[in-house]
């Protein structure tokens, strides 16, 4: 089964759990205790934490190099 059927049993399903009544809609706070709760499940990975600021970093320091390359030749060129 490709991603789109997929997408499409799962929207029927959510779909019918909201004309039954038994859907749940998070509150806010529901909301930001969730997202708090993964947030802290991603930082214990070390490795991957690690990943995302190299790449960070990566794309920071080429973009600096970038704006340096411009203005020491003129400036208007993108």
């Amino acid at each position: 089964m490709d991603a789109e059927q997929q997408r499409a049993i799962a929207s029927r399903g959510g779909q019918a759990a909201h004309q039954k009544g038994t859907a749940h809609e998070f509150n806010s706070e529901e909301a930001r205790r969730a997202g708090q709760k993964g947030g802290e499940a991603v930082s214990r990975d070390r490795a991957h934490m690690s990943a995302i600021g190299r790449k960070g970093g990566e794309s920071r320091q080429s973009a600096n190099r970038l704006n340096k390359q411009q203005a020491a030749s003129g400036g208007n060129e993108q």
